[in-house]
């Protein structure tokens, strides 16, 4: 296959090049930089079937591919709010771009959305089915609404003009190449350990989340795109469930630090529980995550130490 993904050179979307060259497929990564690093994809530089092509999603781009992965658009908080305007239109206008190249092409697209469409939910855990509780117009709301309306226009270009898609909700994902200033809690509370900081929960720390590794994650991916009998949305995450509270405990325990945890104030629209249902992807793609919490968050705190100087 010679396949396209954009949001290449990203925490997930680097990973995903690596899986895909390793199974023996041509990579051509478009992204531009903004939460992507060049670091991320550097030893991936010298590889003839993998091209690096600086390009904004959101702009035209032709390319002759069999399959495209669209995971172009920053996924933290901090990033997604810097410009909220252009989140959205990275959602809604890169989508667009990917679904009518693939129409052109006749090419197979997946679109990485998230765990976010499910906004604060009243539904728990959360299956593919719940159509979730999403505020139209808080400061997440760029992101949120961005990836719903793209998982529209998907299930659109597939119901009116035949476009073969593939959807993924993306529950939380760590490990080794996230940025240490992307504001989510893995990378926070490690970042803060390594430096001796205090570990900042938000709240009382009973909010919970189910945190997955990379490598289950891109697994899942693989699964979905090669398979023919559903689109999806499928939920691909880990079902373990963790309070913001244990998953800090579970840091100091890995780092030897100085650190002990403080309590802050709970920022706007912040979900009280995230989990993921995996029933479907179980039952249609034979997939569950295999690393526990604690043997995951062993290699991203090498990574941070590593990439930190610490």
């Amino acid at each position: 296959m010679r396949v396209l993904v954009t949001g290449g050179a990203g925490f997930l979307g680097s990973h995903l090049c690596d899986r895909l060259l390793e199974d023996g497929h041509e990579v051509i990564c478009l992204d531009n930089l903004f939460t992507g690093r060049k670091r991320n994809i550097v030893h991936l530089l010298g590889n003839p079937y993998f091209e690096f092509v600086r390009h904004d999603v959101i702009d035209p781009f032709k390319f002759e591919v069999d399959w495209i992965f669209n995971l172009a658009c920053p996924a933290s908080p901090p990033h997604y709010q810097y410009n909220p305007i252009k989140t959205i239109k990275t959602s809604v206008v890169g989508s667009i771009n990917c679904l009518g190249l693939a129409k052109r092409v006749g090419a197979r697209v997946f679109q990485a959305s998230t765990s976010e469409v499910y906004g604060d939910p009243e539904q728990h855990p959360q299956p593919e089915s719940y159509w979730g509780n999403v505020n139209t117009t808080g400061l997440r709301s760029c992101y949120d609404e961005g990836k719903r309306c793209a998982e529209t226009l998907f299930f659109d270009y597939h119901r009116q003009n035949g476009v073969d898609i593939r959807v993924v909700r993306i529950f939380n994902t760590y490990g080794p190449r996230m940025l240490a200033n992307d504001g989510r809690v893995v990378s926070n509370f490690i970042v803060q350990a390594l430096k001796g900081e205090d570990i900042t929960v938000y709240g009382d720390g009973q909010q919970t989340r189910s945190f997955c590794y990379f490598s289950d994650l891109i697994e899942g991916f693989m699964r979905l795109m090669s398979q023919d009998e559903i689109t999806g949305p499928v939920n691909i995450g880990n079902p373990g469930e963790f309070t913001m509270l244990e998953l800090a405990e579970n840091v100091l325990k890995l780092v030897d630090t100085k650190s002990k945890i403080v309590h802050r104030d709970l920022p706007s629209d912040d979900p009280k529980q995230r989990q993921p249902d995996i029933s479907l992807a179980k039952a249609k793609l034979g997939w569950e995550p295999k690393v526990p919490l604690a043997e995951g968050l062993k290699p991203t705190i090498d990574y941070f130490r590593k990439d930190l100087g610490l």
